[in-house]
């Protein structure tokens, strides 16, 4: 029987502060600028004379900030990043549903970018230094919700990890671009890949123990040799 996701907690009720409203920093208006646009067309068709333009500021003040858009999409996900890492510690009595939590929670952020996160990556298929960038900053990102989950890897064990971690997200994202609301879909899309991902690593771990376990044989046989 397949196991039921963990519930993730609710959301708290904010207090709406009184007062104007504090003005949003350039860097921040550029991001915002870049994901408008990108919901809007083809990202490849999108110049940095528009992001400025739609910014509300000069193209001087644009490179003041950024050196293209790679960087700002960089920039962009150190953000989704940062609202899964502001929450706190992960919920989960193992790692694999902390890993969920953490998971869940950057999804959860990326909800009102979905137009533009499915443009992105319908552009990414047809540019692959596109599609390269995508995966270098998912891999990063990943590495960084294993950390939250309290998952430690070390050697191949780690770079193996974080890869399966990117494709289950990334299975988990194409339900999560034409899911509802509730991200039902995408809950039961990422449930099913940390599932097998979970039975993968642990044979990672045997096998990376039982290597260790020969490694250390010939390294104490070659001791006794040299001696």
């Amino acid at each position: 029987m397949a196991r039921e996701p963990p519930r993730r907690r609710g959301a708290r009720t904010r207090i709406a502060p009184s007062g104007p409203a504090p003005a949003v920093p350039p860097g921040e208006r550029i991001i915002d600028a870049l994901m408008e646009l990108a919901a809007e067309r083809d990202f490849g068709t999108i110049g940095l004379g528009d992001i400025a333009e739609r910014a509300g500021m000069t193209l001087a003040n644009l490179r003041d900030f950024y050196s293209g858009k790679g960087a700002m999409l960089a920039d962009f996900a150190r953000r989704i990043d940062q609202a899964a890492l502001e929450k706190g510690a992960a919920e989960g009595d193992s790692a694999r549903d902390r890993l969920f939590d953490m998971m869940m929670r950057r999804f959860d952020a990326l909800v009102p970018y979905r137009a533009a996160v499915k443009r992105i990556a319908s552009s990414a298929c047809r540019d692959p230094m596109l599609a390269r960038k995508l995966h270098r900053l998912g891999r990063r990102s990943q590495v960084w919700m294993l950390e939250a989950a309290g998952i430690h890897k070390s050697g191949i064990a780690q770079g193996i990890a974080v890869e399966g971690a990117l494709l289950v997200h990334a299975d988990a994202m194409r339900a999560f671009l034409d899911d509802g609301p509730d991200l039902s879909r995408t809950m039961a899309a990422l449930d099913r890949g940390l599932t097998r991902g979970e039975k993968a690593m642990e044979w990672v771990d045997r096998g990376c123990a039982f290597l260790g376990e020969i490694g250390s044989r010939v390294r104490s046989w070659r001791g006794r040799a040299a001696a």
